[in-house]
């Protein structure tokens, strides 16, 4: 049996616990939907910077200042 990894990548800012829950979450999912032992369940979350993770060729940090100048208008 091959042993699920799971890479999550989020941007930073989440609470510890927050974190927490994600891996117990994404761990019970993988020993559901494919019947992996829990103890063979591998979980790595990564954190980026705002300024690291862009989508559309925004990053978030300037997504979030766009909507705070239009919230402020």
């Amino acid at each position: 049996m091959t042993v699920p990894l799971i890479e999550i990548t989020l941007v930073e800012g989440r609470s510890p616990e927050q974190l927490r829950t994600l891996i117990s979450k994404v761990t019970q999912a993988a020993v559901e939907a494919v019947d992996a032992p829990l103890e063979s369940v591998r979980v790595v979350l990564r954190e980026v910077a705002p300024t690291h993770f862009a989508a559309g060729d925004v990053t978030i940090a300037e997504r979030s200042a766009q909507r705070h100048t239009a919230q402020s208008s």
